[in-house]
C-alpha cells in the first residue's frame, strides 16, 4: 500500500500553482499561486520561474531533494524510523548503508523542523493551557534530557529542546519555543515532585 501510494504521487500531474521560486534573489521567491512558475519539463519534473528564469525540480526544498534512491524506499525507511524501527534492522532489510539511513533521517528531521517553525512557531497558536514534561533519554555512551510541551486543549505539540543537562537552560529554551507559538498574557508555572504539585511564579 505504501509503495502504491508513493507511486501514485510520483506519477501525479504537475501543478505549478503549488510551487514557488526557490531563488532567494528573485522577486517571486516564496510566493506561490501567482502565476510566476511554469512547467519546464514533464519528463524531468522540473519547473521554471518566469521572473528570474531559474529552473528547479519538484523535490527542491524537501527531504527527497537529490536522493538517488527510489522515493518509495526513502519514504518507507523514514516511516519505519518514525515508528521506532532500529536502524540495524532497516540496513539489513533494504541493503542500505547505516550512514545513508542516518543522512535521510537527518535531512527529514531538518525539513520537519522548518515546517514546524513555519506553521506552529508563527505566533498564531491560542495558548490557553500548556503542559510540559521532560524525558531522560539513553544514548550510546551518553544521557540526554528532552523537554517538550503541548497545548492541552488542542493536543498540539509545541516543540521540544534536547540537552545533556537537566538544568535551568533546558527549561528556559523550552519556554522560548512555547512563547514563539503564540501570545501569553499570564503564566502560572506548576512544578510537580512526586504526588504533589507546587505553583510557582517564573
Amino acid at each position: 500500500m505504501l509503495v502504491s501510494n508513493v507511486s501514485n504521487k510520483r506519477d501525479a500531474a504537475m501543478d505549478p500553482h503549488k510551487q514557488f521560486c526557490h531563488n532567494k534573489g528573485c522577486r517571486a521567491y516564496g510566493r506561490k499561486g501567482e502565476g510566476h512558475v511554469l512547467i519546464h519539463s514533464q519528463k524531468e519534473r522540473r519547473y521554471r520561474c518566469k521572473r528570474c528564469g531559474r529552473t528547479f525540480t519538484e523535490t527542491k526544498g524537501t527531504a527527497l531533494y537529490r536522493i538517488h534512491k527510489p522515493k518509495w524506499l526513502v519514504i518507507a525507511v523514514l516511516t519505519l524510523l518514525a515508528y521506532g524501527c532500529p536502524v540495524q534492522a532497516i540496513v539489513a532489510a533494504f541493503g542500505l548503508e547505516e550512514r545513508t539511513v542516518a543522512r535521510w533521517q537527518r535531512e527529514a528531521g531538518f525539513q520537519c523542523r522548518l515546517l514546524h517553525e513555519h506553521l506552529v512557531e508563527a505566533g498564531r497558536v491560542l495558548l490557553l493551557q500548556v503542559q510540559a514534561d521532560e524525558i531522560r533519554v539513553k544514548a550510546v555512551g551518553a544521557i540526554y534530557w528532552l523537554a517538550s510541551a503541548l497545548e492541552v486543549r488542542s493536543r498540539l505539540w509545541l516543540g521540544g529542546v534536547v540537552s545533556a543537562h537537566r538544568d535551568r537552560e533546558l527549561i528556559r529554551g523550552l519556554l522560548w519555543r512555547v512563547r514563539a507559538c503564540g501570545s501569553v498574557e499570564k503564566v502560572l508555572l506548576v512544578t510537580a515532585t512526586g504526588s504533589q504539585a507546587t505553583p510557582a511564579r517564573p
